[in-house]
């Protein structure tokens, strides 16, 4: 049992690191900001590594000297130093995947021929470096499987190089592209040709190139396109179209989609570009399949003949319905639909003229992962997993419905301890929002469980139960781990979302705050006893939550946030953020933002909560979609 006794409010830490002042004030929109910290926004000078080594050993010694730290890491590598395994890509009867060891450090590009065959490594990155700071990106591979196209990262960098490495000879080709931000990587069936995105200072550009050493590459879309829009190309599964995304901001509340004919080699064409909506391609012979919140915000499914494109044409195959349409996958000569039922996944399988085939059967409440597979292949791929249950991959027979256990990861958890269950509250405005909890079964609704509450609340990201080594150990120790799914997200569709964003963004935090005082209420926890954790966007939330509520919470951990709501958006890829939170650059955003904005809000003489923040200077991990730094 974890912190069962009464902990008293810590003192000011007398031998913390001094932190020096600078007078530096801006003026915006004739408002006098005073920045006293603004010369620990180069991470790089030496005088900041120096600040941010001495904080580091400070947290060191105090963190050293709590009880029990050594039984808590070693059931921490238990849990985490396990054996982890992705959905495979399939070339014919070759199964392409990385793969992590337990003990390894970096996952590895493996290969397995045919269902039964043994895995082999092709793609090692802890030889690349000593230190093990390279890694390595499954990117693409030629139909036939005999070519792979993969990134090359070093010490967490956004830029990644690009090499090309043939399957047959075990070997790296001559040609390689240079370190750079790319979106997008498609290569055509015959090889010959590679469709990619460059995101440089100029914004996202879209070239062409042949694979040989001395190819050039040509600028054939994006010119034009500002910074803050992303483009990214793929192909029809017989390399007849390139299709091309336009997304505007991270959260893609935007997208164009563009389409061009290779085989006759006609230009670009626009298929959607004056609706603002979100729009997701893909494409199988002259039939394009379109997933949009267009009139419908929890989402729809239709078919376009790419033949007759104009909209009258469309067809209206999977309708919207209360349930949120996520994602889909053309696998099989089936459409596979990824829905969040009440925050619930479930998969539907329909036929190309949107007849219900069969519903995918899962074991608990619980996540799927995106839908893995090939049109001409008769095997679908996906994961499910729960917070107490590890990730399994299945395999699904397209023809019959039959699924068989591909890969899964054997974690020493008890699963049948735990209870993980949905609940609902009502937030200051009235909204009824839901959260996720996971505590063992017997637990004992005192008051007194240690509790951490873990949020996000935007970009249309859904939180949805899956496997977390953390929540386990923590409910292990007899403590209770919720999780809220607050307005910003994407489980009830876009207008949802656009209840968080934006000017709605006090929402989110209400929201938060509506779900700790539940569970003080329902008489899980107290303040004295509730912990609150995010990253990225989740970590402005709970350092918004500890300057605007610091006596609701114990304890806050806040993971590579934004705190400065005023500056975010000038620094690295943050601008494609503005779309989602504003920018303080307009007037009326300024004032929203500043509202808010925790680096503004910190009072002096304030009882604020004990915290923990962990920064993450380089190494931003992208959204699949749009780009979204999460």
């Amino acid at each position: 049992m974890i912190g069962r006794t009464h902990l008293e409010s810590h003192a000011a830490d007398p031998l913390a690191p001094k932190t020096k002042t600078v007078d530096v004030v801006d003026e915006i929109h004739g408002e006098k900001i005073a920045d006293p910290y603004r010369w620990l926004e180069d991470g790089q000078a030496p005088e900041t590594r120096d600040w941010i080594e001495a904080q580091n050993r400070r947290t060191t010694e105090l963190l050293g000297k709590f009880p029990g730290r050594k039984a808590l890491a070693k059931r921490a590598e238990e849990l985490l130093k396990v054996d982890s395994i992705g959905i495979p890509t399939v070339r014919g009867q070759r199964y392409f995947f990385s793969k992590r060891a337990a003990h390894q450090d970096l996952p590895v590009i493996c290969l397995r021929v045919g269902l039964e065959g043994r895995d082999e490594v092709l793609l090692d990155p802890h030889q690349a470096s000593p230190e093990h700071t390279t890694t390595y990106s499954l990117l693409e591979i030629s139909h036939d499987g005999n070519l792979v196209v993969y990134g090359v990262r070093v010490g967490g960098e956004d830029e990644i190089a690009v090499r090309f490495f043939d399957v047959e000879t075990r070997q790296d080709l001559p040609m390689q592209l240079p370190r750079s931000r790319y979106f997008g990587m498609s290569l055509t069936p015959d090889k010959q040709t590679l469709f990619y995105t460059v995101h440089g200072k100029e914004g996202s550009r879209v070239y062409r190139r042949g694979l040989t050493a001395d190819a050039q590459p040509e600028l054939i879309f994006g010119e034009g396109y500002e910074p803050l829009v992303g483009i990214s190309p793929s192909l029809s599964h017989d390399g007849q179209y390139l299709l091309l995304h336009v997304w505007y901001g991270s959260a893609g509340s935007k997208t164009d989609v563009y389409y061009q004919n290779l085989k006759d080699k006609s230009p670009i064409r626009p298929l959607v570009n004056d609706v603002e909506a979100r729009f997701e391609a893909g494409a199988v012979g002259d039939d394009l399949f379109l997933q949009t919140n267009w009139k419908a915000p929890h989402g729809r499914i239709l078919r376009v003949d790419l033949q007759h494109p104009e909209r009258d044409n469309w067809k209206e195959i999977v309708p919207a319905s209360a349930a949120v349409i996520e994602d889909f996958s053309l696998v099989g000569g089936q459409l596979y639909v990824q829905l969040l039922d009440q925050v619930r996944s479930r998969v539907t399988v329909y036929d190309l003229q949107g007849k219900p085939l069969r519903e995918i059967q899962f074991p608990s409440l619980g996540t799927v992962s995106s839908i893995g597979g090939e049109w001409d292949q008769t095997d679908a791929f996906f994961s499910f997993s729960t917070y107490h249950i590890p990730p399994t991959i299945y395999r699904e027979e397209t023809t019959t419905g039959k699924q068989f256990v591909w890969a899964k990861s054997e974690i020493p958890v008890d699963s049948d301890k735990f209870e993980v269950r949905q609940v609902w509250f009502k937030s200051k405005d009235g909204t009824r929002v839901p959260m996720f909890l996971v505590h063992k079964k017997d637990l004992l609704r005192d008051g007194q469980n240690p509790t951490i509450l873990y949020g996000y609340g935007g970009f249309n990201i859904s939180l949805t139960p899956a496997f977390s080594a953390k929540a386990v150990q923590w409910c292990e120790l007899g403590g209770v781990y919720a999780v809220a799914n607050l307005r910003g997200g994407g489980e009830f569709g876009e207008d949802w979302h656009k209840a968080g964003m934006r000017e709605h963004k006090q929402n989110v935090f209400d929201d938060f705050y509506a779900a700790a005082e539940w569970l003080i209420r329902e008489n899980y926890t107290s303040p004295l006893k509730l912990a609150i954790d995010g990253r990225s966007n989740g970590g402005l939330l709970v350092g918004t939550a500890m300057t605007q509520r610091p006596e609701l919470f114990r304890a806050v951990v806040c993971g590579y946030p934004l705190l400065d709501m005023v500056r975010f958006h000038k620094f690295l890829v943050a601008r494609f953020w503005i779309p989602e939170y504003g920018s303080a650059d307009d007037p009326e955003q300024f004032k929203v933002l500043k509202a808010y904005s925790p680096y503004h809000q910190v009072k002096p003489g304030t009882k604020y909560p004990a915290a923990l923040f962990i920064t993450v200077p380089r190494g931003i991990v992208y959204h699949r979609r749009f780009g979204h730094a999460c």
